[in-house]
């Protein structure tokens, strides 16, 4: 009989997953699986509730990137009420966007990737944390700091808090930007366009001082998704959705709101986390990756200055062929941070964000309908689809959340690392966290991602204080 390993939980990572790698009878790894046991089943109980409320029940998913989730949400509300925000909406809300955008890369870059990078997957594990890095790296861990810091305070700025913001609404958002808040955002923006740059020097010196580990770890063929604009560029709050093979092959581009024409969902027995695919291709040769890797490996272009001249370097490393290689995430998660502080300099130069014309309101004749709202959150494209009866009531909720779509991508990614180099007869703590570090990669948010479809079995128990069964109801 051969013997199970089992990681768990997965460390350094927003939610809670395990690995278990089953071994044969020599200890070479057979087989490895990839499990989310968290159920959140957020969809089924949003059944009832009226559709506007949605913004503000969607972020209490998660405390790391419920702005994403507060914007989804938002535009499928705009779909839902058949009401186009105003050109000032729009901009405000992409740049809450960029703040969440900013300070998620960087709290994963420099909180959770950076110490195996800076220390090795071989370090101790006591130490192999962010507490070293400011113990040996002071300067850096306060810049680190900063830049999750400047991102929150451009989220509190506009929508009062720094976590589950009250700010977009149907049709807009609540609030127009004072000239003090825009001043103190544009004050900064020198010191986070240099803290980014350190940024990917880290991050590049590290991949170009291990070239061989880093194209042949976690790496595998796969498609891509990203959103693009018209001309093919770096979208992160609105677009179309393109998806490109392993060969940079063109395979699809097409609306949010068409999506389900486009992908569909996969359940295994092991995971309360789905694995959307492409319908074409079916399952599992139609799994495709997300986030930055995905996102950089479907544009053509970045639209400001800095951004674009780090990802001509970036499109030069396999020769304009999609990068495979995991580890290349973390390098493109850093130009995807530079390219939220240049755009949010953009947003805050443009006129028109200024003005106090902030929301639309739908038409009383407006009979609430079917709306998609699409996003990419840090971590990849965000699907929130409602559809309402004549009153507004949801009566069916669909997410499909940035982690749900990388779900057999770590998984896949779980199991090369695994073969590579974990070794049963002399098992070591790093060969492990190497496992954990392909997961760690795509900077998992696995209290977001988790939804069933069906009943789930419900037990619930009355005890008195004493301990005695007062009674029990089963579903």
């Amino acid at each position: 009989m051969g013997r199970k390993i089992t990681i768990e939980p997965v460390t350094r990572i927003e939610g809670h997953g395990r690995v278990t790698i089953h071994l044969d009878d020599q200890g070479v790894v057979e087989q490895t699986f990839f499990h989310v046991d968290e159920f959140r089943g957020l969809e089924k109980f949003c059944e009832g509730r009226p559709y506007y409320e949605m913004p503000q029940i969607t972020q209490r998913i998660c405390g790391i990137c419920p702005i994403s989730h507060h914007l989804a949400a938002s535009k499928a509300c705009d779909a839902v009420a058949r009401v186009e925000p105003t050109r000032t909406a729009k901009l405000l809300r992409e740049l809450m966007h960029m703040g969440q955008t900013v300070q998620s890369h960087g709290m994963h870059f420099f909180h959770l990737a950076a110490p195996d990078l800076l220390f090795g997957f071989d370090s101790d594990p006591a130490t192999r944390n962010v507490f070293r890095i400011i113990k040996e790296n002071p300067k850096l861990a306060l810049k680190a700091v900063n830049m999750r810091r400047y991102g929150q305070q451009i989220i509190e700025r506009l929508g009062g808090k720094r976590i589950h913001a009250n700010f977009s609404v149907a049709g807009g958002v609540n609030a127009p930007l004072t000239e003090e808040n825009r001043k103190a955002m544009a004050s900064e923006l020198k010191a986070m366009t240099a803290i980014a740059q350190e940024a990917i020097s880290i991050a590049k010196g590290w991949l170009e001082a291990n070239k061989e580990t880093a194209a042949t770890f976690a790496s595998f063929p796969s498609s891509y998704m990203g959103l693009v604009d018209a001309e093919g560029g770096l979208q992160l709050y609105d677009g179309e959705i393109r998806v490109k093979g392993a060969q940079g092959n063109f395979l699809a581009q097409f609306k949010p709101e068409h999506y389900l024409s486009f992908i569909a969902e996969h359940v295994e027995p092991w995971s309360f986390l789905k694995h959307p695919y492409l319908r074409k291709m079916g399952f599992p040769q139609g799994f495709y990756r997300v986030g930055p890797l995905g996102r950089l490996n479907v544009i053509d272009k970045i639209g400001t200055p800095l951004a674009q001249e780090e990802f001509k370097l970036f499109k030069q490393i396999n020769g304009g062929l999609p990068i495979e290689g995991s580890l290349y995430y973390h390098y493109a998660r850093m130009i995807e941070a530079l390219y939220g502080v240049e755009r949010i300099g953009q947003l805050l130069d443009d006129p028109d964000i200024m003005s106090t014309n902030v929301r639309n309101y739908p038409p009383l004749s407006n009979v609430p309908g079917q709306g998609v709202g699409v996003v990419e959150a840090p971590r990849g494209t965000l699907f929130h689809d409602y559809s309402t009866d004549e009153n507004g009531v949801l009566t069916r909720v669909n997410l499909i959340v940035a982690t749900g779509n990388n779900n057999w991508a770590m998984h896949t990614a779980a199991g090369v690392v695994a073969k590579a180099y974990v070794d049963g007869t002399k098992l070591t703590e790093g060969m492990l966290n190497r496992v954990e570090a392909a997961i760690r990669c795509y900077d998992p948010c696995l209290s977001c991602s988790t939804h069933a479809i069906g009943k789930m079995p419900l037990e619930i128990t009355l005890i008195a204080a004493d301990g005695t069964v007062l009674d029990r109801i089963s579903r």
